[in-house]
């Protein structure tokens, strides 16, 4: 049955205006996003669907146009817009990490990082150039590497941070096909940054390893 034909308190499109976008579950808050189902489905199951093909959220928005386009009623369109509302959502918390202190909300950088690394099918090194007070003043993917390794020079680093007038900067890479435990070498670049960057007075404040939805933050485990 079409949603249209629901009582209008189970709708959720009606259901998240008048209780928030909290109280839908998954399915419900893809249904919003969809409008519409397909052929003897409804947007929420619809959704369940999608749900099920991709497994998770994360790699439902890290999937390709031809993987979102195998699940029947997905295609072009709707990959143009839910790559939309993901670059909108980037930029918002991009937006946040400017104005407002970013070591100050770990869990906007862990967000922003998420949405900047999480699609990236090859090993990415990037790094937050703050200001003195943690406000973002430039974000850059600095090395890139293949699906096991990447190679970080720290002289590049802080050159990079010397250019930016960087006065700390948050580290960070992923891990497109592990966990994110860092490794010995991850530890050791971790170690060898700090010292370079203390040399220019610049701070390390974290260093985060990204694998899917996962996040290791060096800081939180007491490593910086």
């Amino acid at each position: 049955m079409a949603i249209n034909h629901w009582p209008e308190e189970q709708r959720p499109r009606e259901r998240l205006i008048r209780h928030g976008p909290q109280q839908l579950s998954d399915a419900e808050l893809l249904a919003v996003f969809l409008r519409i189902g397909v052929s003897g489905k409804s947007a929420v199951d619809l959704g369940r669907d999608m749900l099920q093909h991709f497994g998770s959220l994360h790699a439902m928005f890290a999937a390709s146009l031809t993987d979102f386009s195998i699940v029947n009623g997905l295609g072009p369109a709707k990959y143009a817009q839910l790559q939309a509302v993901l670059e909108l959502a980037r930029r918002a918390i991009s937006e946040q990490l400017r104005q407002g202190e970013a070591f100050g909300s770990p869990q906007a950088v862990k967000q922003y990082l998420q949405l900047t690394l999480s699609k990236k099918p090859h090993e990415s090194f990037v790094a937050l150039f703050l200001d003195v007070k943690n406000r973002l003043i430039h974000a850059e993917e600095l090395f890139r590497g293949s699906l096991t390794q990447a190679s970080v020079y720290p002289r590049e680093v802080v050159k990079a941070a010397l250019a930016h007038n960087a006065a700390a900067i948050i580290v960070a890479h992923n891990h497109p096909s592990g966990t994110p435990e860092p490794s010995h070498a991850d530890r050791a670049l971790t170690h060898t940054l700090k010292q370079a960057l203390g040399l220019v007075d610049v701070r390390l404040l974290d260093h985060f390893v990204l694998a899917g939805s996962q996040v290791y933050s060096f800081a939180e485990h007491g490593e910086l």
